[in-house]
């Protein structure tokens, strides 16, 4: 069985050794040699260089990275691991680890991850920051939110989420197979979560400790509310494709539901006094909730029949790359 850590880096040059090393040492661990990871027989570690402007990508060949793959110009996480998917899968990977490369995860805590992989009860792990081990000096304010967009995607999706964010994680070779991005502009974190619940894939979070250092500048965005402007987006289109009868379902029949109401306080008036002109706004806005609503469920339907569609062209995409990738 062969594991493949992939370190995504963009201008990286100070830490890029430092992780690599991290990663190697941890291949000595007893997990390695005596526990249940004994039958991954070969570990190698891949760089994606996603256009960086410094040494990243010299340091990563001094420091013997066993695969790397470097591109111009920078193309943002979601592209980086889009590549990083590919590679391994090309590279014959059984198991696929994503590990930061500015040290704030521990290479040692990445047989937390791929154990429950290895006893057949997840298809993916997750780093779980929000957990028994707190993250140390993470902003108040992205704790905030990536806690409340996890219960709000949990919510929706009916599965419990617990770090929607977290880039720390490890997959399953159908996993890597299964899983497709439509966005490529932004980050993977959240879409490849919500993606693989749609696909009925089986996840698991596990706590780590991960420590955030002040000093260091955002390589996704620096502004705090463009990545949540993003985030939003890409949540919203991956629940749209995930549970289209839910998402446009639900406020029809709300509103379908409210017009009703209105309606039965407008006959309830109508048969006190017999009057109609008094209360007429009652049946206005009654209709045009109605209608509002009916659109909806309009909607919902269609975007069944295109989730039909994209299921079974998904299918075709999966058998295409298990051919391509054939090991």
């Amino acid at each position: 069985m062969r594991l493949i850590v992939n370190i995504p880096a963009y201008n990286e040059e100070d830490k890029i050794c430092e992780t690599i090393t991290n990663v190697r040492e941890s291949f000595v661990s007893e997990f390695y040699i005596s526990g249940k990871g004994k039958i991954i027989t070969e570990k190698l570690i891949q760089v994606i260089d996603d256009g960086s402007t410094d040494k990243t990508c010299e340091k990563a060949c001094s420091s013997q990275a066993d695969i790397i793959v470097s591109y111009k110009p920078n193309r943002k996480l979601a592209y980086s691991f889009k590549r990083a998917v590919e590679s391994a899968l090309e590279n014959g990977a059984d198991l696929m680890v994503n590990i930061d490369a500015d040290g704030q995860f521990d290479p040692r805590d990445i047989p937390k991850l791929l154990l429950p992989i290895l006893d057949g009860k997840s298809d993916m792990v997750i780093a779980n920051r929000f957990g028994k081990h707190k993250a140390k000096d993470m902003p108040l304010l992205r704790n905030y939110l990536n806690r409340f967009a996890a219960k709000m995607v949990g919510f929706f999706l009916n599965y419990k989420t617990e770090d929607l964010t977290c880039g720390f994680r490890a997959h399953s070779r159908e996993t890597l197979l299964r899983l497709n991005l439509t966005n490529l502009d932004f980050t993977y974190t959240q879409e490849t979560i919500i993606d693989a619940i749609g696909k009925n894939l089986k996840l698991t979070w596990v706590p780590v400790t991960v420590t955030y250092f002040s000093d260091r500048e955002p390589k996704i965005t620096k502004s705090i509310w463009k990545f949540v402007n993003n985030g939003f987006k890409i949540i919203l289109k991956a629940v749209r494709d995930v549970r289209p009868l839910k998402f446009f379902g639900s406020p029809g029949f709300i509103l379908i539901t409210v017009s009703l109401v209105v309606f039965l306080f407008f006959l309830y008036h109508y048969f006190l006094t017999f009057q109609i002109t008094a209360y007429r706004n009652y049946i206005l806005l009654s209709f045009f909730l109605f209608v509002i609503g009916f659109q909806f469920l309009v909607f919902a339907l269609i975007a069944d029949m295109i989730k039909t569609n994209r299921k079974l062209t998904e299918e075709q995409m999966y058998f295409l790359k298990k051919e391509k990738y054939k090991k």
